[in-house]
Order: structure tokens, then sequence, then C-alpha cells
């Protein structure tokens, strides 16, 4: 940028660098206008992860490469923890694509357990795996993690990338500044991580980091060892209460399309009748209210 500006009564003039492609949206300064959608549809994706994920009950999150295949050892790991969490009656979490991820949906799926996904929107489009009761596919990451972060009560970290590390090294941050207690951690795989098992205690041994910050952090081979790890905790700091649905608002535990279109049928009605009812107000205004509260309606229900 040129420094040869005008100098107006000693006040340089501000100037604006607006992005050539506007999704670039942390690359580039943006417009008002600009951030004013991007916060308007964050919102909006906060709201579609709350209403598919309030009825999970309790989650367990697995995290892991989408890389590894069925024959892999990693892959058969991953369904025995995703068994186990089913056995225990408890929601098991992922990221919803390929690889861990699937095997992990695939344990409870096939074993009596409750499966859902958090997947995200993709450049190369990550599938969805078929072995899920429910999803949700999110647009940004931050908001993804959020959501697998605020209804699960331990993780358990499979040998993974880049993605796989941000989840730990995020999570373990919020557990070092307090902001989450009592959140225990598996992590697979003695020989994959013994690199990051080094890593924390140099951090340890330069005091970066303490090693109360690590208590609930559990390096293993064993997945009983594991599981017995997140019992633990899950019996010593949780009461676990069912949530209740709340009709009004067309919140149900199990929802098929054809309810769906009855209650959004019914509410709209309901909310329209006193106005429509009332000859005494403009007929256009009527069919104004009617058609406001069709999409209301229409909107709840897509964001179910």
């Amino acid at each position: 940028m040129t420094s040869s500006t005008n100098n107006h009564n000693g006040v340089y003039p501000a100037y604006e660098i607006r992005p050539i492609d506007e999704s670039q949206f942390l690359q580039e300064h943006q417009t008002r206008w600009t951030n004013l959608k991007f916060a308007i549809r964050v919102f909006a994706q906060f709201m579609k992860g709350f209403r598919a994920l309030h009825f999970t009950g309790p989650c367990f999150t697995v995290f892991g490469s989408a890389r590894f295949k069925e024959d892999h050892e990693y892959y058969k790991v991953a369904y025995a923890f995703g068994k186990a969490f089913a056995k225990m009656g408890a929601t098991v979490m992922t990221g919803g694509g390929p690889g861990l991820m699937e095997a992990a949906n695939k344990g409870a799926y096939e074993n009596g357990g409750y499966s859902v996904g958090c997947n995200i929107f993709l450049p190369h489009e990550q599938l969805v795996n078929p072995f899920m009761h429910r999803w949700v596919v999110i647009r940004y990451f931050f908001i993804r993690k959020v959501l697998m972060l605020k209804y699960s009560f331990g993780f358990v970290v499979m040998p993974g990338g880049f993605g796989t590390m941000d989840e730990l090294f995020e999570t373990c941050t919020l557990i070092q500044t307090r902001t989450i207690r009592n959140f225990p951690i598996v992590v697979y795989g003695l020989s994959y991580h013994e690199p990051l098992r080094n890593f924390f205690q140099k951090m340890i041994l330069e005091k970066t980091i303490s090693e109360e910050d690590l208590k609930l952090v559990l390096f293993t081979d064993n997945v009983e060892e594991g599981i017995n790890h997140i019992q633990k905790y899950l019996r010593e700091n949780y009461h676990i209460e069912p949530v209740k649905p709340l009709p009004w608002l067309l919140e149900r535990k199990r929802k098929n399309k054809f309810n769906q279109f009855l209650e959004l049928i019914w509410l709209v009605w309901m909310l329209s009748r006193p106005v429509c009812l009332n000859k005494k107000i403009n007929f256009r205004f009527r069919v104004t209210v009617l058609e406001c509260n069709y999409f209301f309606c229409a909107a709840l229900i897509l964001l179910s």
C-alpha cells in the first residue's frame, strides 16, 4: 500500500480493502454489511445445531481420522468404543464422516445405542456416513466444535490429523482455563501419540503447563481402561436428568415428516386465529399475518 496519501488537516483518509471473493471472511477486511450477514448466518447455524442436538442425551464424542479404512486396526478399536458407549446407554457423537468417525457411529448403531453426527461443509464434500440416527451439517468449524463440546461429557481421541489435534488442544485449553471442568479425555494409541506425550512432558518441564492440567487426560492402548476412566469422572461429577420436549416449539424426541406437517398446520392456525377471525381487520392484513406465521413455523420445522 502506498504511503504517499494526501494529508488533509493532519488526518489521513481511511481506506477499505474489499475482497474479490466475499466468502473468504477470515482472510481479508470485510464491509459492515458482509459482517452483519456473517453474524446472522452464525446465529442461524447455532440455532440449527441446538435444535438438532437438544435431545441427544449424554454424549461421548469420538474423534479420529477420516482416512482409515474398515480393515484397519484403529477402525476396529473405534467400533469397540462405540459399542461400549452403547452398552452404557450413552449417545455416541462424531464428526459424521467416514473412517474412524464412521466406525464409532457404526459401533453404537449396530449395538442398540443412539448415534449422532455433526458434519461440516467442505470444498471437497465430506459425505455423511450411514450409521447415524440423527445428524446436522454445519457450515463453520468453530460452531461445529462448540456443538461437539457442548453436548459431550467426555472425548475419545483416536489417531488423526490436524482436525483431531485441534479438538484435543482446544479442549485441553478449556480445561486449563477452568472454562470446563471434570471433562475426561481418552487418547488412544500409545505408539501413534508418543511424540505428543513427550511434547506434553516437555511443556510440564518448561513450566508452560502444569501436571494438574493433564490429570483428566489418559493415554492408553486399552478400550476398557478408557471406558473406566470416563465412567469414573461421570459417576463422581454428574447427575443426569432427561430433558422434556416443549410441544409449542415443535419439539419431539423422535419425529416423522407427517407429524411435523400436522404440527405446522396446527401451530400456524393457532397463531393466526385471533387475527384471521376478526372481520374488523383488513382482509389483506389478515392474509399477511397468516403468511408470516406460516414462514415462521416452517423455519422452526427446517431447523429441527
